[in-house]
């Protein structure tokens, strides 16, 4: 009996879109089509290359965006793992992540818990008199 039913659900659902003028390939090709509009547009594939990987542009903006947390434990101590990375990110050469490092915690201590956005700007402003 379930066979039947499924068989008749089959040949009901292909009536339907063989009288709709609908096939199944051009379901499928409008669907794929609006899914890679809106996740063209809206998911930040902007900041992906061909390969997959992130641009150099957005590789600090995610690492800040990512690790926000860790980064406001390291600027509260003046240095840390995640702190060293951001500066290597942002070019900061090591002779200079000490001064760097104070300068960011200086500057963390007046903008406190604004966000992963505050905090990049705070970083790349306090790191740019150590880029050459």
């Amino acid at each position: 009996m379930q066979n039947c039913v499924r068989c008749l659900a089959a040949v009901g659902a292909s009536l339907v879109l063989g009288l709709t003028g609908c096939t199944i390939k051009s379901t499928l090709e409008q669907i794929t089509d609006t899914t890679s509009n809106v996740t063209g547009t809206t998911s930040g594939a902007a900041w992906w290359n061909e390969d997959g990987h992130l641009k150099p542009d957005f590789k600090t903006t995610a690492f800040v965006s990512l690790n926000y947390d860790n980064l406001q434990h390291d600027l509260a101590a003046g240095q840390g793992e995640y702190l060293a990375s951001v500066s290597r990110l942002l070019g900061v050469p090591s002779h200079q992540e000490p001064a760097f490092f104070s300068e960011a915690q200086a500057g963390y201590a007046t903008i406190g818990d604004q966000g992963p956005t505050a905090l990049l700007t705070l970083l790349r402003d306090r790191a740019q008199p150590f880029v050459n």
